[in-house]
């Protein structure tokens, strides 16, 4: 029978569904992470700069600018890190979309084929109903 013949096939593509699902629910949770990350350090950026300062030297005022320099520069590499994450999620969501059709396309055929056997058997039942008639 096909359809018993394409049953290993289908647990491999549930299998292999279902371990994309899990790469991209992991992807997904290393973004959110890094979404988290990016907004406090915005949000510690933006407070710093906004912070009054009382009378400062010359020197103290530098060392501030050259602070804040390097908090834009972690805030810009962290959104660098989101973009490259959430790239990764879309490439995942789409292998997920991939693998989810191959699965549909194995179930249909199966589908097909369980219909055609049956069709099969209710006519070879007939057959011997009408001879037993006969």
């Amino acid at each position: 029978m096909q359809s018993k013949r394409i049953d290993p096939l289908l647990k491999r593509a549930q299998d292999h569904e279902d371990e994309v699902a899990r790469d991209l629910a992991e992807r997904q949770r290393v973004l959110d992470t890094h979404l988290s990350r990016l907004d406090e350090l915005r949000r510690y950026a933006e407070e710093y700069a906004s912070a009054q300062m009382a009378a400062t030297s010359p020197a103290q005022l530098l060392n501030r600018r050259a602070f804040l320099d390097r908090l834009d520069t972690a805030v810009a590499q962290q959104r660098q890190t989101v973009d490259n994450n959430r790239e990764k999620v879309e490439a995942e969501r789409a292998r997920l979309i991939l693998a989810s059709r191959d699965k549909a396309v194995l179930e249909q055929l199966a589908a097909s084929y369980r219909a055609q056997e049956k069709v099969l058997v209710d006519r070879r039942d007939q057959r011997e109903m009408d001879d037993i008639g006969a």
